[in-house]
């Protein structure tokens, strides 16, 4: 077991507090991503839980031991950086047996996990080669294995993705996760990339300014985002935000905007003052019988689908169509809005109104 409990940990470098009270739980053979834009804490976070920064106050427990004191050494734990940190006077072999040599392990042990490793990553050809002449993607592979070899409780990666070019990240993030899925070994991934958060975790710690804002599955942080910043910061194009002023009581159902009204789930708290209505493009069709109304003043054609922006008397949004709708520029047309898709947010705090929003998803925003 390699479950990771972490309980209302904070790190504070001086007066600069880089992670507030913060608490989730990282389920044994879990890909776990810590997802948030640069400077938000994520990456502070994982060092926290590797043992590379100690918490200013807080618990870590690793299988229900507390370890938030204790050296990295004495973690069980393997860090994957963004940078490889091959050791560049060792070729492929040497590199990834380090840590077993290092420990004293017989060399005919030795020799089987490494060619065990090297059978799992496809790096058998080039386990006599030198480190530097290798690809971006076959010296990420040899830092992988530098990590897989030692057999953790639990893996840390901080973007080691990063920095490849874009096709070939693409195809390493399906290669790790196949690997983690054969492997079943917990696992710790930072990452900025909304996109890659989506495709390769379990569950996502969503962060922000040093607090976390949301904690679920992928789903649940894309359909039901429990603040504005996360309902933002994830989606392409991000969910559509109309203001409005006005009050709306618990359990409603409608909200008028601009003289039309329109659906939305029933809202599990009152509210009033500064409000927004929120819809993703992908629930905004167009309708010439809808009364909700906009023009349209761009059209971006992606193959199958084309993203609409439109100008309404609410404020300017953007539909997810059919590449084969029709959508000319400067004409008037009406929006369809899927009701049960909407969630309505209070300006002032961030956070969602609907009752949709699953209960125990907001971190400490």
């Amino acid at each position: 077991m390699a479950e990771i409990v972490i309980k209302n940990i904070r790190k504070q470098f001086g007066d600069f507090v880089a992670v507030k009270e913060s608490s989730f739980t990282i389920e044994d053979g879990e890909f776990f991503m810590l997802l948030g834009p640069s400077g938000c804490g994520k990456t502070t976070t994982l060092r926290m839980i590797a043992g590379l920064e100690l918490p200013t106050s807080g618990e870590i427990y690793l299988d229900g031991e507390e370890i938030s004191q204790r050296p990295p050494s004495a973690r069980d734990i393997a860090f994957v950086f963004q940078m490889f940190a091959l050791y560049p006077h060792m070729n492929v072999r040497k590199n990834i047996s380090y840590p077993l040599v290092s420990q004293g392990m017989p060399k005919t042990q030795v020799q089987a996990k490494v060619a065990e490793v090297a059978r799992i990553l496809g790096i058998e050809d080039i386990l006599d080669r030198p480190v530097g002449g290798l690809s971006g993607g076959d010296r990420q592979r040899v830092a992988l294995g530098r990590a897989i070899v030692r057999e953790p409780k639990a893996f840390m990666m901080d973007e080691p993705l990063g920095a490849l070019d874009a096709e070939f990240r693409e195809r390493m993030a399906e290669e790790l996760r196949a690997l983690h899925d054969r492997m079943g070994a917990t696992t710790v991934y930072v990452t900025h990339d909304q996109l890659e958060a989506m495709q390769m975790g379990d569950k996502i710690v969503v962060m922000n300014n040093a607090v976390v804002e949301q904690f679920g599955t992928p789903r649940e942080i894309y359909d039901k985002p429990a603040t504005m910043f996360v309902a933002d910061f994830i989606g392409s194009p991000s969910m559509n935000f109309l203001d409005f002023e006005g009050k709306l009581a618990k359990g409603a159902k409608e909200v008028e905007l601009s003289g039309v009204p329109l659906g939305m789930p029933a809202l599990r708290e009152g509210a009033e003052g500064k409000l927004s209505f929120g819809v993703r493009p992908e629930h905004l069709q167009l309708s010439d019988k809808a009364k909700f109304r906009g023009e349209i003043i761009a059209a971006e054609y992606l193959g199958t689908t084309q993203i609409v922006t439109l100008a309404t008397a609410s404020g300017q949004v953007k539909a997810r169509v059919g590449s084969d709708q029709k959508a000319v520029v400067g004409e008037t047309v009406g929006l369809d809005v899927n009701a049960k898709t909407v969630t309505v947010f209070d300006r002032a705090s961030g956070r969602a109104l609907s009752s949709e929003l699953n209960e125990g998803v907001v971190g400490n925003g």
